[in-house]
């Protein structure tokens, strides 16, 4: 029986990629509504067409079979998931593959890569599943290191202990998010942290990169269900004492917590577990004003309801997830419980909405279905697919994200969205398209999620690409809000995150990276400017 393979070039298994018919397809519906030119179609890479350089490092004997330079997990290993690492697989680029891939099984076959690495002068680049839409798994080092090494966690992947008491499990950072709770199951409890890239992302890579998950209020991120970490260094071993809570100086875990790999690798973490939820209410509402629908958010999330889900999709996104023509901005909003009917918070949620307007689209009971919420949850589940196929077709496709408080919305909202619709216009010659969902709500404000659509010149993508998103970050940092909300640093945010963080704090990181990895081997020029040797 063969194996079923991930893409080494793209997001999900081989048998998962689109046909060209549907490919071309998606590009025409998504052209409909953007006012942007599908191209010609390419069609992806496959193994044969990839020539990588030879690698220049080997392993030596006692790691070799935890070590892979085969060309299929080298190039497997070259990217991450955003629009460049696309537009570079399509055009059969993988010049910067690590030249070795370890899959380490355990605490010590990490130490001794590590090990050998630091004296070997080897960057080495913790990859957890490849999800990073930030560079921050691409092997960019510069000429400081003899080689790279990519360490993918796979490996380690198991749920090792549970405490059904406190309701928490000691768990293997290389785990997958469906495997994680598959090995839950049993226990009838569950993290329940469901971010988009759930099916292809690991409990080490939520963790170093502050993953935001399904909650859209109160757990929004991976940092609130994290009770203890494990991390090894190339310097040693930082392992935290697990407490609900703690105010004993700065927290080691939040230290580990968003270090991207340039700190150590997570082996492990305590996590908080919940009762799988038995109770749902779910409505869908349209409002005919953006602002009024941001505005009846913000009543809810300051009335203390804290729903599961609730997002704003504006009209033009709604009409490219096919609910309606763009005339009508959609809410979905979701309680859910494992302890307590939650009918109640839906009354008072909907009493928030309809006082800024809000007109109920769908409501559902138990055993219906809301028709509006399924097609809209269908769309977000393929887009990562469909991506694929308005990629192959030449169009561009990115997303950016962040958050801001409410009282500076309007404007953030306006100017962010209008620096980016005139920077593809810049960029390329040609109108873009531009649109704006939220993610997760705070009392304090959103966290608005942009995504652009654009027609590139073949040949100049990457050039374009880097204009646009220079520009919409200058935005994003100039009105006031964060380089990223979710999605990480890694690589591509870097000029920003260094003006955004207090220069102090840099420094103070640096030295932390000094301390925990003297060599500067972990994914160099990810939160810490690479040194130059």
């Amino acid at each position: 029986m063969s194996t079923r393979r991930r893409k080494f070039w793209g997001w999900g298994y081989e048998d998962q990629t689109l046909a060209e018919a549907d490919a071309r397809k998606v590009a025409r519906f998504v052209a409909g509504r953007t006012g942007t030119t599908p191209g010609a179609y390419r069609a992806p890479p496959r193994l044969e067409e990839i020539t990588l350089k030879a690698p220049r490092v080997a392993a030596p004997t006692s790691l070799k079979s935890v070590v892979s330079d085969t060309v299929y997990d080298r190039a497997a290993h070259s990217y991450g998931k955003s629009y460049p690492d696309y537009v570079r697989a399509f055009a059969r680029d993988f010049g910067n593959a690590p030249d070795l891939v370890a899959f380490p099984k355990t605490e010590a076959d990490i130490a001794a890569l590590l090990d050998w690495a630091g004296a070997a002068d080897i960057a080495v680049i913790p990859y957890g599943a490849g999800s990073s839409v930030v560079g921050g798994v691409e092997p960019v080092v510069g000429a400081a290191f003899k080689g790279t090494l990519s360490l993918d966690m796979a490996g380690l992947n198991k749920v090792r202990e549970i405490d059904t008491t406190s309701r928490a499990a000691r768990i293997e950072a290389g785990v997958y998010g469906p495997a994680l709770e598959a090995q839950l199951k049993s226990s009838g409890l569950t993290l329940r942290h469901f971010p988009q890239s759930f099916e292809f992302s690991t409990l080490g890579g939520w963790i170093v990169t502050r993953s935001g998950g399904h909650f859209a209020t109160l757990y929004t991120h991976i940092d609130e269900l994290v009770e203890n970490i494990r991390t090894i260094t190339p310097n040693g071993v930082i392992e935290s004492r697990r407490l609900p809570g703690s105010g004993a100086g700065p927290s080691p875990d939040r230290l580990i917590m968003g270090s991207e790999g340039a700190l150590g690798i997570v082996t492990q973490a305590w996590v908080k577990l919940q009762e799988k939820p038995r109770h749902r209410a779910s409505r869908t509402y349209f409002f005919d004003d953006f602002l009024k629908a941001a505005n009846g958010l913000r009543a809810v999330s300051q009335a203390g309801l804290y729903p599961a889900n609730s997002r704003l999709v504006d009209a033009e996104e709604c009409a490219l997830a096919g609910v309606g023509q763009g005339e009508r901005h959609l809410v979905v909003l979701t309680f859910e419980s494992g302890d307590h009917p939650v009918e109640p918070w839906m009354a008072r949620a909907e009493e928030c909405l309809r006082d800024h307007g809000g007109v109920v689209a769908a409501s559902i009971g138990a055993g219906a279905r809301d028709a509006t919420a399924d097609i809209w949850r269908e769309a977000f589940i393929r887009a990562p697919f469909n991506r694929e196929g308005i990629i192959a077709c030449g169009l561009m496709h990115d997303t950016f994200e962040t958050s801001i408080t409410w009282e500076r919305l309007p404007d953030f909202h306006a100017s962010v969205k209008s620096a980016t619709e005139r920077a593809v216009q810049d960029a390329t010659g040609r109108p873009g398209h531009v649109t704006c969902r939220f993610t997760h709500l705070y009392p304090d404000g959103p966290a608005p999620y942009f995504t652009l659509h654009a027609t590139p010149t073949p040949g100049r993508e990457l050039e374009q690409w880097r204009q646009i998103k220079t520009a919409a970050s200058d935005a994003l940092i100039r009105a006031g809000g964060t380089i990223t909300h979710h999605h990480a640093v890694g690589r591509d945010h870097m000029p920003w995150y260094e003006k955004q963080r207090p220069a102090l704090f840099g420094a103070a990181l640096a030295a932390a990276k000094q301390a925990l990895d003297p060599k500067g081997i972990l994914n160099p020029g990810v939160l810490v400017p690479a040194r130059n040797r």
